[in-house]
């Protein structure tokens, strides 16, 4: 085959209209999901939470079949991500009503500084080098530990600084 051919073979008439079909299904998919998501409820954009995160997964999985015309078509496609969200809207609502059982699936937030001294053991248990929590503390305004009251790092990931009382109108 000659290299020049190729371009020839790739955009035949059979393949625009599977190229077609494919964009159709991927728009429909795209537009279904965005209103299935926003349906259930604004938790599920603002929040990531580990049954979100299986939900993404599978409902990645079973959207990939339907628009690429794998082993499913799209209405399988369109039923497995319907019913994936719908599991992860009722797991979530559960686990909303058991502070328990949020804090075993979702874990609890762990303090690493407490009154300008860091907690090596639970920076090590987190994987928290000295190196990340400095750049948090100087993204609040402040240049070392002892000027922290208080750092958690909160079950989304993210680290929540508290200000020693007389470092707080630095770092407003």
């Amino acid at each position: 085959m000659n290299l020049h051919t190729v371009p020839l073979i790739l955009f035949t008439p059979a393949y625009a209209h599977y190229l077609s079909v494919m964009a159709g299904r991927a728009t429909f998919m795209f537009l279904y999901l965005v209103v299935l998501l926003r349906l259930l409820g604004k938790r599920q954009l603002g929040q990531l939470n580990i049954f979100d995160l299986a939900a993404i997964m599978g409902v990645a999985n079973a959207v990939q079949n339907g628009i690429t015309m794998g082993s499913g078509n799209l209405s399988v496609g369109i039923d497995a991500a319907l019913i994936l969200l719908v599991i992860c809207r009722i797991s979530a609502a559960i686990v909303a009503r058991s502070p328990l059982l949020e804090a075993k699936i979702s874990g609890t937030p762990t303090i690493l500084v407490r009154d300008g001294r860091m907690i090596e053991q639970s920076m090590r248990r987190e994987l928290i080098s000295q190196e990340i929590l400095e750049v948090v503390l100087r993204q609040h305004g402040l240049m070392k530990a002892e000027q922290v009251k208080l750092a958690v790092l909160e079950v989304d990931g993210a680290i929540s600084i508290i200000p020693a009382e007389k470092h707080k109108s630095a770092s407003a």
